[in-house]
């Protein structure tokens, strides 16, 4: 299988080999375009590809969520809890604050593992748990959560575990 070299311009205007770096930032900057304020999250892929490149390299957990109006067009995405390299501290409480903060309909959770390894841990399920109840009481919807390790996402819902 051939090999595919690409460019960019510097500074000057020369056209000059992308490197790794310059080809991650790029993909992440579209990927942030596509997945804008305002747009409909058209596919599940869409959403794992975004989060995939937003949180894939991570090195240490974070829990972000994808708050979404009624036609589950993204409104904001916010880091809210920030951890260690095996795991943070996530309080309901301050997710349904910035949920009703965000007047959102509903939400979908992400977080990566820095492990590499995108199966979702007894305290993922738990939180999971306890965040859709909390939620549910504001009749706030949570679409799903998601495991991001490297370039593999893994759905919960689709797991049946929420």
């Amino acid at each position: 299988m051939g090999t595919t070299t690409l460019y960019v311009q510097d500074k000057a205007g020369r056209f000059v080999v992308a490197d790794s770096n310059v080809i991650v930032e790029a993909a992440r900057a579209h990927l942030c375009r596509r997945l804008r304020r305002g747009a409909a999250l058209s596919s599940p892929q869409a959403t794992r590809d975004y989060l995939a490149v937003k949180l894939g390299g991570q090195d240490f957990e974070t829990f972000c969520c994808l708050f979404l109006d009624t036609r589950h067009r993204l409104i904001d995405f916010v880091e809210l809890f920030r951890g260690t390299v095996d795991g943070a501290s996530v309080h309901p409480r301050e997710v349904v604050r910035e949920a009703l903060r965000r007047n959102a309909a509903a939400v979908i959770f992400a977080h990566p593992h820095p492990s590499g390894i995108a199966e979702p841990s007894q305290a993922d399920e738990l939180i999971s748990r306890r965040l859709r109840d909390a939620l549910q009481l504001v009749d706030i919807r949570v679409l799903d959560h998601l495991v991001v390790a490297g370039g593999d996402v893994l759905s919960m819902a689709e797991r049946g575990l929420l």
